[in-house]
């Protein structure tokens, strides 16, 4: 898996499944892309071997999830206000509706109130982090699938050891698999530092402080700080994000191949859900006494005028919120769907809602990769193009970088940034967090980005796969063969 999306592939076994929001990715000429490092090579192996011990039990039905309908909860006044100045400057009511159905499928009302800046690749998005990190006055509560010991992983142990040395709370989650690579000294470090380290899930069952259950993952990547500021979004702590996918080829190395991916900073009322999606994962993982958390839910001002929806869970929630949402989205799309995925391996349920919204009239677009650290998933997931291409779903495979994002943009005003890849795995077995926004204004900008995206894309014609060999058929149909275990 690639470093930061080892938790993002379908799994296998008789799990719950959770909830999020997200985006998907892909390929067609090259099933891999540069030499993988040996240290996400030990992760892949790490998770592949654990779902062999796990086993293949019972897949849970995504698509029966779809039939739980919550009442339309009371909105706050300040909501209405916000979503009918918004509707008022579109001129249609689609954002009402994309709204309505939102809170219905999530039986929870959409926060208004605040701001959101889309935060594009690695450079930025650090940039960004590293500066509210270093502002911190009172806490920081941070949760990456992957913390490398590198560069950046230095970097961000030196921020927090000198935020906690000036008496800032710090807490500090990763996931067991996805950091296996980097060393027990640097988590060693922070915790003679004062900070709050938590392994989530420990492969090693000698540290576990609860059942066993290796096949869940944490794959959230969330930054709050002073309860004030939130990220969310697809970007881990590592290197492979130095460089900006973006830039002209000739100022890199042959053999680094840029990550795209897609981050976004949020502040607000809204910021609350994702300080509650970090203490709630750590309680339930029996980390270290939090103490006292009304400090982390204070009374937060409005910050914009953007309603914003979290959508954070995983295997122990009830509903899958996440995998709701997106379909409700997609199923009440009346112009345009734009998904962004790093790893799209669908359910039927999701192939098919897809399908019908093209064969309905809708423009749907992927845009997925054209390489990866891995060739299983690409595959797989690229078994599925034959059949969105004769609904008239247009394929789009990004060149030039590693594509790792996680958007999706349906109808000019509904969005969506965060974790959760298109994808057995986010779908049932994995800790995700995504972030909604209801606004034509960023939807307007996630569409830039997309466009810039597709600018730096192949599209695949339904003509040119019709014909497409022998050996890359029977690719496409073993990957196809484990894709709950992907």
């Amino acid at each position: 898996m690639p470093a930061h999306a080892g938790a993002g592939h379908g799994a296998c076994g008789g799990m719950r499944a959770t909830r999020q929001v997200t985006v998907c990715e892909h390929s067609m000429m090259h099933s891999s892309g540069p030499a993988v490092s040996s240290q996400r090579a030990v992760r892949r192996l790490a998770v592949l071997a654990a779902l062999m011990l796990v086993g293949c039990g019972s897949t849970a039905r995504l698509d029966a999830i779809v039939a739980h309908r919550a009442g339309i909860p009371e909105a706050s006044a300040a909501s209405v206000r916000a979503i009918d100045a918004l509707a008022q400057r579109t001129g249609t009511n689609l954002l009402e509706r994309h709204v309505a159905e939102t809170a219905q499928i999530l039986g929870t009302p959409i926060v208004a109130g605040n701001s959101a800046r889309l935060l594009v690749d690695g450079p930025q998005t650090h940039a960004q982090m590293f500066a509210s990190i270093a502002a911190a006055r009172d806490h920081i509560n941070l949760v990456s699938y992957i913390i490398d010991d590198d560069e950046t992983g230095a970097r961000l142990a030196d921020a927090l050891i000198e935020r906690r040395q000036a008496s800032v709370v710090v807490n500090l989650m990763y996931d067991s698999v996805g950091s296996m690579a980097t060393p027990t000294e640097w988590f060693d470090r922070l915790r003679e530092a004062g900070i709050s380290v938590c392994e989530f899930n420990p492969v090693n069952p000698s540290r576990l402080r609860r059942a066993w259950r290796v096949n869940n993952r944490d794959h959230r990547k969330i930054l709050v700080v002073d309860a004030r500021t939130g990220f969310a979004g697809g970007v881990n702590v590592s290197d492979v994000y130095a460089a900006g996918s973006f830039g002209s080829a000739r100022r890199r190395q042959s053999a680094d191949i840029p990550w795209r991916d897609t981050h976004v900073m949020i502040k607000g009322p809204a910021v609350a859900d994702l300080q509650r999606s970090f203490t709630d994962r750590w309680t339930q993982q029996r980390c270290a006494d939090l103490g006292d958390t009304g400090r982390y839910f204070p009374e937060l001002a409005d910050a914009g005028r953007l309603p914003v929806r979290i959508v954070a869970g995983g295997p122990g929630h009830e509903t899958a919120d996440h995998y709701r949402a997106l379909i409700s989205a997609f199923e009440h799309a009346e112009q345009r769907i734009l998904i962004t995925c790093g790893y799209f391996v669908p359910d039927p349920g999701m192939r098919d809602v897809l399908i019908r919204a093209a064969r309905r009239g809708v423009d749907v677009r992927l845009l997925l990769p054209s390489i990866s650290d891995f060739w299983a998933p690409i595959e797989a997931g690229r078994s599925h193009y034959a059949a969105l291409l004769a609904a008239g779903v247009r394929i789009n495979e990004r060149t030039g970088a590693l594509l790792h994002a996680k958007t999706a943009v349906v109808d000019g005003v509904w969005s969506t940034i965060g974790s959760t890849n298109l994808d057995f795995r986010s779908f049932l077995h994995n800790e995700e967090a995504n972030v909604i926004v209801f606004d034509d204004g960023f939807a307007a900008e996630l569409e830039g980005l997309f466009a810039r995206d597709l600018d730096r894309s192949t599209e695949i014609r339904a003509d040119e796969w019709a014909r497409r060999g022998i050996v890359p058929r029977l690719r496409q149909w073993f990957a196809r063969q484990f894709e709950y275990l992907l």
